[in-house]
């Protein structure tokens, strides 16, 4: 096997160990919902593959559902659910329409009645009825993408610009009980910025967010300046969380593909936080420092890198930090860096993350392609298809960030 179909098999394997599948339905085990109505309300990229799972299970005592997820997500209707895609990473018309619906589905119940909220990333676009206009709700949000701040800051800001986000969804559920199934997507299982949070009391602050405001030189109108300022909910009493699944998991799934493949593994590291291209360049200082190896090795990364826009191109976090490790590995043997996202798309595209290994920074001089001006444009999508390098996984149907690797095959 070469080393291209070693890395498409460990993602194949990895991502397929973190579906939500099995995960929901061993948190629905022994759960007892009582006598009163039990509604489901699902958003995120795994929305439609969360709701699914629970639906299976809790078929007979199910009176209806609502399923916010992204574009080209929804891969068949759901029995007595409404299905919605709309924006990500920047919320649209769509987005609002799909919450609007589950709003309407929790209004007037009793507090016998339950609401089953399975959460998962990419929430945070999907799930939001804003009180700024859309517009400008897009607007920050491009903003906050363009600069490079993290999750965490950019859900900080999110909260107080919307009227779900930040616990303010259960407060709309009381008196009703809210079961909450959270699928993580950021480092360290924060519930509360999991898609910001809907269902979780908020920790960040007024402060904290007027702070990022002027960190980062945000645009913002008086009213936006001005929810900043509000504060969100900090207790809770209606609600019961439980996490099913995170990078951690589909770190160990990867490194038990690896093994499988007579790879020595080991798992670097499930919080990776900084740029993308400096990842890259990690990774490739590894590989020249075990290039020597006489047995086959495996470094494992997992976590969320960042990307900042210098160009107008087109790529992702993964696909960026593939290409710059290319130029660490240029000329070394039977070694591979790739990257990938668990949920099938990078940034705006319709890749899941990138490919490269020893020789694709020469496969890309030989076309006049300089990485270095790739990197600066931002386009490493279109220097990846070029080298055969992008991969197309499709909607998984789970999200719990990305991960990385570095293969030495002897």
């Amino acid at each position: 096997m070469t080393l291209r179909n070693d890395a498409d098999q460990i993602i194949r394997e990895a991502i397929k160990k973190v579906l939500p599948d099995e995960a929901v339905a061993a948190a629905l085990t022994g759960k007892d919902f009582g006598t009163g109505k039990l509604y489901i309300v699902s958003a995120g990229k795994a929305a439609w593959q969360m709701a699914k799972a629970a639906g299976e299970i809790l078929a007979d005592k199910l009176e209806k559902g609502v399923v916010v997820t992204k574009y080209d997500h929804v891969k068949h209707d759901l029995p007595k659910m409404d299905c919605y895609e709309g924006g990500h990473p920047v919320p649209d018309e769509n987005s609002f329409k799909g919450t609007q619906a589950a709003l309407d589905l929790v209004q007037d119940l009793t507090a016998e009645d339950t609401v089953l909220f399975l959460l998962s990333g990419g929430g945070s676009a999907l799930f939001e009825k804003p009180l700024v206009s859309g517009e400008e709700l897009a607007d920050i949000t491009k903003q906050l993408l363009a600069c490079g701040a993290d999750i965490v800051e950019m859900n900080t800001i999110r909260k107080r610009l919307s009227s779900v986000k930040g616990g303010k969804f259960a407060k709309i559920c009381e008196p009703a009980f809210v079961y909450s199934i959270v699928l993580s997507d950021i480092l360290g299982d924060p519930l509360d910025m999991i898609a910001s949070g809907p269902a979780y009391p908020d920790t960040s602050t007024s402060q904290q967010a007027l702070a990022i405001a002027e960190k980062y030189g945000l645009k913002l109108s008086e009213q936006a300046l001005e929810l900043l300022g509000q504060e969100t909910p900090k207790e809770l009493t209606n609600v019961e969380t439980q996490i099913t699944g995170s990078v951690r998991n589909l770190c160990a799934a990867a490194k038990e593909s690896c093994e499988k493949l007579g790879y020595e593994a080991v798992v670097l590291t499930d919080q990776l936080d900084c740029v993308a291209r400096e990842a890259g360049a990690f990774l490739a200082s590894i590989a020249k420092t075990y290039q020597n190896s006489d047995k086959s090795l495996a470094f494992i990364a997992g976590g969320e890198t960042i990307v900042h826009l210098t160009g107008k191109g087109k790529g992702g976090r993964n696909q960026e930090l593939a290409l710059a490790g290319a130029m660490g590995i240029a000329g070394l043997k039977d070694t591979a860096i790739f990257s990938v996202g668990s949920d099938g798309t990078d940034g705006p595209t319709d890749a899941a993350g990138g490919y490269t290994d020893g020789a694709t920074s020469d496969q890309l001089a030989e076309k006049g392609i300089s990485i270095f001006q790739v990197l600066q444009e931002n386009d490493a999508y279109n220097a990846l298809k070029e080298t055969d390098g992008l991969i197309m996984t499709g909607a998984t149907g789970t999200n719990v960030n990305d991960f990385a690797a570095l293969l030495i095959k002897r």
